[in-house]
């Protein structure tokens, strides 16, 4: 039952989106520098927009990083899960479950560290959870229920969209994520309380972190083009049906998590393993940033004049591939020419690179959550989505030079997110923060995003 609005609703509403907005937006703000700490420690080494991954950290230290992290994680999630409170999904809360305090910090720390440390999963789960958490217990003090514990369900929901809003600095794609995944409602007001919110945190999360764009698109072409409709009508099919089982995959490794001892040893393997992948594909740990940008990065000098397309010296200067060219050996060309690697006589090579780094970072990041670990999927599904529609934009700019490598990376990243998560709102918008995209490319991505969920919808119905 639609509740009716009074001064004193308007009132509780304004200040959650103040208090609240400002307090999760702390809580983000305090994890991404938590984050920053644990990679220096660990690693020696901050993610940024100079150094999107683990390059040039040594092998060794890459391997023991990964597997001392998620041993560590594995003995302090056995004891969280079977000697004390569990800690429930978020879903789970907005339906009413109880968030412990300290066993959920605990909780959300963990997953910060574990990313930190090398672990390929998605860290933007601990912020949905310390926000749904801290909704709680604002709840508690401000005597919120509501109809049917209505209001309750709303601003956990809320607050947990916010925590993504705030640690990506996204508000929409926090907005989204409340109302279109969590609430599965979209109303005026869910609407306008989930946007203040997630504005409030993203604000005063920057004021915390600082502000930068998370992906560097710069290498893009300037307009889209009627050639990149017809792109986005394919690259959205086949990014709907490889999200689609992403999704499935990612819902299998979850429901076979180990409950017991087995944890003990499953966690520590994934660290091994994601460390001598590493050896080969540094690119491949962490949250998927250093993936994703790699598509991103995917600049073609050959056709760059066609599509209108230029890349900075700092913005090659910092893409994976001549990051990954220091690693010690000649990838796609020396880091003294690092203004333009990459050409169409490589294709081969290009493509072979992006497309081991596809498969590493879907089947690494399905062991870890097969072994206990706890974390998100958006952000791998935003480096799957980015490497696939950069492995696709290689084709097509043979035959349309006038489309960037960039865009069609842009396009995918979008499109796969939206099928594995199921989410096509969420997922555009998120995609489009992240990447700080111009305002003209929603209309292909838009059009990525609808056949990517047509196409999902259809694959996953057919189990």
């Amino acid at each position: 039952m639609p509740q009716t609005m009074n001064v004193k609703r308007i009132g509780w509403l304004a200040v959650a989106i103040v208090v609240l907005g400002a307090l999760i937006g702390a809580g983000a703000g305090l994890l991404t520098l938590l984050l920053y700490g644990v990679e220096h420690v660990m690693l020696g080494y901050i993610e940024g927009a100079q150094l999107p991954g683990p390059f040039g950290v040594p092998a060794i230290r890459r391997g023991i990083s990964v597997t001392l992290g998620l041993t560590l994680a594995g003995v302090l999630w056995y004891l969280l899960r079977n000697k004390t409170t569990k800690v429930p999904s978020v879903k789970k809360a907005v339906a009413g479950q109880r968030m412990p305090v300290w066993q959920t910090v605990l909780h959300v720390v963990l997953q910060i560290f574990i990313v930190g440390s090398g672990a390929s999963i998605g860290r933007e789960v601990a912020p949905r959870e310390l926000g749904a958490m801290l909704a709680q217990r604002f709840c508690d003090v401000f005597h919120i229920e509501g109809t049917d514990g209505i209001d309750r369900r709303m601003v956990v929901a809320v607050a947990a969209g916010a925590g993504l809003g705030g640690v990506y600095n996204a508000p929409l794609a926090g907005m989204f994520f409340a109302v279109e995944i969590l609430l599965v409602d979209v109303t005026i007001e869910k609407v306008a309380f989930g946007l203040g919110m997630s504005a409030v945190a993203a604000f005063v999360a920057a004021a915390i972190k600082g502000h930068h764009t998370f992906y560097d698109i710069t290498a893009m072409q300037v307009q889209s083009t009627p050639t990149l409709m017809l792109f986005a009508l394919l690259c959205g099919a086949a990014c709907g049906a490889a999200g689609a089982w992403f999704r499935k995959g990612s819902q299998w490794a979850e429901s076979h998590k180990p409950s017991d001892t087995a944890i003990l040893w499953q966690m520590p393997l994934a660290g091994l393993v994601t460390g001598l992948v590493a050896i080969v594909v540094p690119q491949v740990m962490g949250n998927g940033r250093a993936a994703a940008q790699l598509g991103f990065s995917t600049f073609i000098p050959d056709t760059a004049a066609i599509a209108k397309a230029t890349q900075s010296a700092s913005s090659a200067a910092a893409s994976p591939w001549n990051l990954l060219a220091g690693e010690g050996g000649d990838i796609v060309g020396s880091p003294a020419n690092a203004g333009f690697p990459l050409a169409l006589s490589r294709f081969w090579m290009i493509l072979g690179v992006l497309a081991l780094t596809f498969m590493a970072k879907a089947l690494i990041t399905l062991m870890t959550i097969r072994s206990g670990a706890s974390g998100g999927v958006l952000q791998p599904g935003i480096a799957l989505g980015s490497t696939l529609g950069a492995m696709l934009g290689l084709a097509w700019i043979m035959m349309f030079p006038g489309d960037s490598v960039t865009a069609c990376a842009l396009i995918g990243a979008a499109a796969l997110l939206s099928a594995s998560q199921q989410a096509p709102l969420m997922a555009m918008c998120l995609v489009m923060e992240l990447t700080e995209a111009p305002i003209t490319f929603f209309v292909p991505v838009g059009f990525a995003v609808a056949t990517s969920a047509l196409v999902s919808k259809w694959v996953l119905s057919r189990q």
